[in-house]
């Protein structure tokens, strides 16, 4: 065994090396060159470069222990950068609008719109188709004159500028004028297309100042058309033939109460004379040709009378069924005694009737 002495002495060495190894590396230290860090920005764009090369050589991925992944890294030109900056990632308008057909149909279409505009305006205020001549088609029983007397096309106008809505209104002011449409015919025609009221009956009325008895004709809907002058004097001259052979074919309703007022255009107000037209206007069958007069004193009491002289006490219709109803009665009645000659339908389950 080795003694104390060497032992100690064993020691004593082992340091004496340690402390030569210790100045051999500080002095190989001092002896290396010291670099100095640059400073400012690009001091630090150095050390950001630094970290980062060292970060790339520390990369090691899915490798074996000890062992780092190589790591690839490919390299880009600067110039390939900027030309993809450069390039849209979307298509442009322009390439939109020419892969959209419908889009450049619209755009055709309102460029076309727009031009027409422009045209007609142009045109509108122009002298060009000046209004030359007016006719007139579907009147009977007012006259041409009447009618272009009534439109008022203003003199030199055009057909752009002619206001077709006012002659209409103008025209519809008139009493026996149901509908009226006003046509332009190109190059220099107003056409006035008119559908008349006809008359559907003649009511004999009492005028309240001379005492005297008018005859007034009436439409279907009730309007009063005109009072109608005695053929062949003097207030017929202005008068339509057709309004004479008219009113020689219509009903006429007689004994209608006093006190009734016509007025041209207006609606007639009477029960009475509205429930005789009601009556005539709802017969379905051979009956309703055969009615020549009906006596209208008061709607429950109304009386029509036929061409073969039967009297029939109709009364009121408040509905179309209704008259139909009474007007089957009547046929029955009349089928069954040949001879009738008075009928009463007043209440229709339990009619009356008088023979020769």
């Amino acid at each position: 065994m080795a003694s104390n002495s060497q032992r100690r002495s064993a020691s004593s060495d082992s340091r004496s090396k340690r402390s030569a190894r210790a100045r051999s590396a500080r002095s190989s230290r001092s002896a290396a060159p010291r670099t100095r860090e640059p400073r400012g920005r690009g001091a630090a764009r150095s050390r950001k470069d630094a970290r980062a090369q060292q970060r790339v050589r520390q990369v090691s991925v899915g490798g074996s222990k000890g062992t780092p992944n190589q790591v690839h890294m490919s390299s880009v030109r600067v110039g390939d950068l900027r030309r993809d900056a450069r390039t849209p990632a979307a298509p442009t308008a322009r390439r939109a609008v020419a892969a959209n057909p419908w889009v450049r149909r619209v755009g055709i279409a309102f460029a076309v719109v727009i031009a027409l505009v422009i045209v007609y305006v142009a045109l509108y205020f122009s002298n060009l188709f000046p209004v030359s001549k007016v006719t007139v088609t579907g009147a009977s029983h007012l006259t041409s004159t009447e009618l272009t007397d009534l439109a008022q096309v203003p003199q030199g106008t055009t057909l752009l500028r002619v206001d077709t809505a006012g002659i209409e209104s103008r025209l519809s002011s008139n009493a026996w004028v149901s509908h009226a449409q006003v046509n332009r015919v190109f190059p220099d025609t107003i056409e006035l297309a008119i559908t008349e009221r006809s008359i559907a009956a003649v009511v004999d009325v009492t005028s309240t100042e001379g005492q005297q008895t008018e005859h007034w004709a009436i439409a279907s809907d009730g309007t009063w058309l005109l009072a109608i002058p005695d053929q062949g004097s003097a207030d017929s001259a202005g008068v339509s033939d057709q309004v004479y052979e008219d009113a020689s074919h219509v009903l006429h309703i007689t004994d209608v109460p006093y006190g009734v007022k016509p007025v041209v255009g207006a609606h007639c107000s009477d029960e009475s004379v509205i429930n005789a037209l009601d009556i005539v206007a709802h017969l379905t069958t051979d009956l309703s040709d055969r009615v020549t007069t009906v006596s209208a004193t008061d709607a429950a009491n109304t009386i029509i009378t036929l061409d073969n002289g039967v009297q029939i006490a109709f009364g009121s219709a408040e509905t179309a069924e209704e008259v139909r109803q009474k007007e089957q009665v009547c046929l029955e009645l009349m089928n069954a005694h040949p001879d009738v000659t008075y009928i009463n339908v007043r209440v229709t389950d339990r009619p009356t009737w008088r023979s020769l």
